[in-house]
């Protein structure tokens, strides 16, 4: 008989967390002009809940990944080891540079792909 622990299935809210909002917009008015970044939280509170691969996220968004030594990280991988549910992600296309801001989410994105990059990841994307 195998001692291997068999891995806790990464489970999910069905839309993201009503904080996750204002994260995402403090997030985006770096990048953005406030109003546009407004625009952008208002549009993905509206949009469809989609689904990628940990793995497809990372590589268009062009971000690093940290690794469990991160205390955000590893609160996120405690949660998926005890069997709660995450938030969804947020994300924003960003057409003039060919890349995908992760507006909220990055540490649960990170924590997930530590656990299976090939895990699919519901999001909202716009």
């Amino acid at each position: 008989m195998s001692t291997l622990k068999a891995k806790q299935p990464i489970l999910w809210l069905p839309e993201p967390e009503e904080h996750d909002y204002p994260a995402a917009q403090s997030f985006l008015s770096l990048l953005l002009a406030d109003h546009h970044a407004l625009a952008a939280v208002s549009s993905l509170r509206a949009a469809p809940m989609s689904q990628f691969k940990a793995k497809d996220i990372f590589r268009a968004s062009g971000l690093s990944t940290l690794g469990v030594s991160n205390g955000h990280v590893a609160k996120d991988l405690d949660k998926i080891d005890a069997g709660k549910p995450l938030s969804p992600l947020l994300l924003m296309r960003d057409s003039a540079h060919g890349r995908v801001v992760v507006a909220d989410g990055y540490h649960r994105l990170c924590a997930v792909y530590e656990r299976d990059e090939d895990a699919l990841i519901p999001c909202k994307i716009v």
